[in-house]
């Protein structure tokens, strides 16, 4: 019997760990199937406070694991594949293997959705990312090439303009599910160049382990070019992995938690923290002051309960 389990290593399971674990509450984090969360994926973080000359992403998660684990904490290989929900203490299977926990925090977060090419994947961190807030600065008067069609890639087009020399936004088809106002929005820079019904072949160079360029596709002619570009951004949209909650956490219709006021979900006991629930911001800063809020949300509950 655990006191809290805590699904998810990035910085919103991590700091969550922290505070359980100076409460004494032993808590036991599942790391799941991307251990570390977003930053393991990030070279270089800049905009996390107290590292004035920046920190690399996997040293960030990595610190905050060591603090956590010098407190108590426990960490475990694995994913959660199954839940039971349905009363407490709450039941869990690490991949097979059934433990219960009084409570639980949920700060599994949301993956990227990537094109799919083993070059694209090969160089994400290398001048390919799937967050103009937290890479864009990288890319002052470079070229910059967005690849999406909706609201969060208009976003990043706007939002890159501010270092980019010139910004290209690349769509597979001939018109956007964009809303309107933020299409206008984009349309009105005159930074921002739209190559429509075009796609993303593949991304070079693996070999200098740096993005050069691409090669594109236009998928009405299937003619085929080059395009140097120095930083390319894939804005396809993310995808939470709250799978294995479908039928017991009320999630929106993209899968993200609804949060019923601070950390709390739909179920007494269970907690959100981080990129899970929130679809806004999805700042590292951000998913560790979540998973405060769901930590001492677990520690209070637990007290008035006498464990």
């Amino acid at each position: 019997m655990h006191n809290v389990v805590i699904v998810g290593s990035g910085c919103a399971g991590n700091t969550a760990a922290i505070y359980t674990a100076r409460a004494n509450l032993q808590p036991l984090v599942v790391k799941g199937r991307e251990a570390g969360g977003q930053l393991s994926l990030t070279t270089e973080v800049e905009n996390f406070p107290g590292f004035p000359e920046g920190i690399n992403g996997p040293d960030l998660v990595e610190n905050m694991k060591m603090q956590a684990e010098r407190f108590g904490a426990v960490y475990r290989d694995g994913e959660i594949v199954e839940a039971d929900l349905s009363k407490r203490p709450f039941r869990l299977s690490i991949e097979g293997e059934w433990i219960q926990t009084r409570t639980l925090i949920v700060a599994s977060g949301a993956r990227a959705r990537w094109l799919g090419l083993p070059s694209e994947q090969r160089l994400i961190g290398h001048g390919v990312s799937s967050c103009a807030t937290c890479d864009g600065f990288f890319y002052r008067d470079k070229k910059i090439m967005v690849v999406g069609g909706g609201d969060s890639a208009m976003e990043e087009a706007n939002f890159l303009t501010r270092f980019g020399r010139e910004v290209a936004l690349v769509h597979r088809r001939d018109a956007f599910r964009a809303s309107k106002i933020m299409l206008e929005r984009a349309r009105k820079n005159p930074k921002i160049e739209f190559v429509m019904n075009t796609a993303v072949d593949e991304v070079y160079d693996v070999h200098q382990n740096i993005v050069t360029g691409v090669r594109l596709r236009n998928l009405a002619t299937g003619e085929t070019w080059q395009r140097d570009v120095d930083g390319l951004f894939i804005a396809i949209g993310h995808i939470p992995n709250t799978a294995v909650f479908r039928g017991q956490l009320d999630l929106d219709e993209d899968g993200y938690i609804v949060s019923h006021g601070g950390a709390r979900t739909n179920i007494k006991g269970v907690f959100h923290a981080g990129d899970v629930q929130d679809r806004v911001y999805r700042q590292a800063i951000t998913a560790s002051g979540a998973g405060c809020m769901a930590a001492i949300e677990v520690e209070r509950m637990l007290e008035e309960e006498g464990h």
